[in-house]
């Protein structure tokens, strides 16, 4: 079958329609055959079995049973009416009931002929009813497709209102099947069929929709998952090729005076292990001739700055200029100063450029940025402006790299001829399914190991009634020295939700720490941006002991001296946000904690986050559970990176596939990287039918 034939418009299946052709198109998104094809049954009913009456139990299950209606009534109600069938088989009766549709119903049902019925069983007294079931004479049944398990198609109220059925929804795919002659074109070579065991495509698709039974529809499944897998994995391996052949990258082929004399004269503390290998996998691509993208992993904390610093001198000694993009202006500015400090004395141009900057400091930060003046420039969105111009762009730091969109990166792109290296660092640990379907094409580094001195944090659960406790446990915090973050979900008070508000919570601390023995500072989204860098400042310099925050502080703040992290309603925070606050604290090298203070009304889900953060410091290990209870969908609104819009598989459960998916598009390509040998041609064909119509900027990650 010609593989376009699936290409056409879903209003020319023999069923469907105008009206119904629109209606599957705005709230199934079905516009085509292979739209319908792929709509595939979230849960099925097993029909391989006919009850009789007297085995009927009240277990509201849906049942099939073979018989005859003997008897037909109209039944007046409070409210209209309901027509009542009595149904008998050789061992007993019950009632077939409808509330709607009933002069359709009543007229076209046959009496005394034998029906195959399906539906939920209720009881009433001794007596079982079945309300709307589903009906066919016992000859249609019979002469139709053998379904033995039925399945059960995600559906909208709307197409339900309108008439189109689970069993229209059936029909319609039956239909194609029909007109298809269930002749579908294979999209997997015979090697991996034959290594693999995988059905054909044709059965697969057959038995994904109408299974004979429990084993062939696992086999259509398995077979299906790791197709769309194989094929995601296939598109991201060769964005990397393509990407690594077609678009030449600048060779930093020399370690000069910068990096050097920061290394040997600067570097605050020795590197770890980590550290030194990661630093290692990116001087080896910008030695090499080809654009490095590279993501760049590492928990709150495990100097992923430093590395990036580095990478940043090997640029400067090759002559050209680096910039470090962030997200937000506090974020900015540490990264800033945090550099400064670093850089000490040496020789090296650096300048901050965001929203805040004046004018007459803009004038002169980009004049010298292009005269070549200007060696580090570190930023917000602003960097992305076109009247910011490089003299000499060859390296790009994008910090918390989700916070960007891919258009917004890829300008960054077009700050040089040739597009600078990339490098993307994110304290967001990325679960290594994610990473492998999200980032498959961008190389990727993990700093696993924390600096030589840095004790884990130490998390407890606590409820409100041990806030005393709490409080008293801050007090000696102080009395030792130490600052405390206190955290709060909401800025104003939710007449909906029983939670402490910032206001509130600032007002009891004041009460409970009073002047002028505690010094508090607040910081919410709301302030204007220099009060919030004045608060933040008294903080960093030790003026105030407690900082009394919403989220603002998840991002950024690097203050050694605090070492206690109180979350107020941590219920209410998702797992990879607790794991981001709590990483504020433990920067130093006395023992910091984390206080997670809850109500006693928890969700399971909010159990399970608490649990995970009391038990484990792993972040990779909390991001998996994160994406086991999200679902990736949520989870760092990966639906924008428009492959994991994934029909049958699903990344967290299905992951052994998605390895084995990867392992097996490697292979394939590795023996034959642009698919030209004869026994691949099904894959090319089938890859450059899912590909076309894609934009060059998809080679930005």
């Amino acid at each position: 079958m010609n593989s376009n034939f699936l290409q056409t418009p879903i209003v020319y299946l023999k069923g469907v329609g105008p009206n119904r052709a629109e209606l599957l198109r705005t709230e199934l998104g079905i516009e085509s055959f292979q739209d319908l094809l792929q709509h595939y049954p979230n849960r099925y009913l097993d029909k391989t079995q006919y009850y009789k009456i007297a085995q009927l139990k009240d277990s509201g299950a849906d049942v099939q049973i073979l018989g005859k209606i003997i008897h037909l009534k109209t039944v007046e109600q409070k409210r209209g009416k309901r027509l009542v069938a009595t149904f008998k088989d050789e061992t007993g009766q019950m009632e077939l009931v409808w509330f709607r549709n009933q002069k359709w119903i009543r007229e076209n049902l046959k009496l005394n002929e034998p029906y195959v019925v399906f539906g939920r069983v209720n009881r009433y007294g001794s007596v079982f009813s079945m309300p709307h079931p589903e009906m066919e004479l016992q000859k249609v049944h019979q002469a139709g497709l053998k379904i033995s398990m039925q399945p059960i198609y995600p559906s909208t109220e709307k197409l339900a209102n309108s008439g189109i059925t689970n069993r229209v929804v059936s029909k319609l795919i039956q239909q194609l099947f029909i007109e298809t002659k269930n002749q579908f074109p294979e999209t997997l070579s015979l090697v991996l069929l034959e290594e693999l065991k995988l059905i054909s495509k044709s059965d697969a698709l057959f038995n994904i929709h109408f299974p004979k039974n429990q084993e062939l529809l696992a086999k259509a499944q398995f077979r299906l998952k790791f197709e769309e897998l194989f094929y995601v994995q296939l598109q991201l391996l060769n964005k990397k090729a393509v990407r690594k052949q077609k678009i030449k990258g600048l060779a930093f082929d020399q370690v000069g005076a910068s990096f050097n004399q920061f290394f040997n004269n600067h570097l605050p503390f020795e590197l770890t292990n980590a550290q030194k290998r990661v630093i290692k996998e990116i001087r080896n691509d910008l030695g090499s001739s080809a654009q490095m993208n590279r993501l760049l992993q590492g928990d709150v904390g495990s100097g992923k700055t430093i590395v990036a610093l580095m990478c940043m001198l090997l640029a400067i000694d090759n002559n050209y200029q680096a910039c470090l993009m962030a997200p937000t202006e506090i974020l900015a500015n540490q990264h800033y100063h945090g550099l400064k400090e670093l850089l000490g004395e040496m020789d090296i141009t650096i300048e901050i450029l965001t929203g805040s900057v004046k004018k007459s400091v803009r004038k002169g930060i980009h004049e010298r940025l292009e005269n070549g003046e200007l060696n580090i420039l570190v930023g917000t969105h602003a960097l992305l402006e076109d009247k910011v111009q490089f003299q000499n762009l060859g390296l790009a730091v994008i910090d918390e790299q989700h916070r960007f969109g891919v258009a917004q990166r890829s300008k960054l792109w077009r700050k040089n001829e040739v597009p600078p290296h990339i490098l993307v660092m994110t304290a967001t640990p990325i679960p290594r399914t994610l990473a492998m379907s999200l980032y498959g094409d961008l190389d990727i580094s993990i700093i696993d190991e924390l600096p030589p001195g840095r004790k884990p944090i130490k998390t407890v659960h606590r409820y409100d009634a041990n806030r005393l406790k709490v409080f008293q446990f801050i007090k000696d915090e102080i009395r030792k020295g130490r600052q405390v973050y206190i955290v709060y979900p909401l800025i104003q008070e939710s007449e909906a939700l029983d939670y402490k508000d910032l206001m509130d919570g600032y007002e009891s601390i004041a009460r409970d720490f009073p002047l002028p023995d505690y010094q508090i500072s607040i910081v919410h989204g709301k302030m204007k941006p220099a009060d919030k860098d004045y608060e933040m400042e008294r903080f960093v310099k030790g003026e105030t002991q407690i900082m009394v925050a919403t989220t603002v502080i998840e991002v950024g703040v690097n203050v050694p001296n605090a070492s206690v992290m109180i979350i107020e309603s941590a219920e209410r925070f998702g797992l990879s946000q607790l794991h981001q606050l709590r990483g504020r604290v433990g920067r130093g090298a006395e023992q910091s904690f984390c206080i997670l203070m809850t109500s006693h009304k928890l969700s399971s889900d909010a159990k399970t986050r608490l649990e995970t953060m009391v038990r484990t410091n792993d972040g990779f290990e909390i991001a998996e559970v994160d994406l086991k209870l999200r679902g990736p969908g949520d989870l760092m609104g990966t639906q924008q990176s428009g492959l994991l819009n994934l029909k049958i598989a699903d990344i967290v459960k299905d992951n052994q596939i998605l390895k084995s998916a990867r392992y097996y598009a490697i292979q394939v390509l590795k023996d034959d990287p642009k698919l030209a040998k004869p026994e691949n041609l099904k894959i090319r064909l089938a890859y450059i039918n899912l590909t076309k119509d894609k934009a060059i900027w998809g080679y930005i990650s």
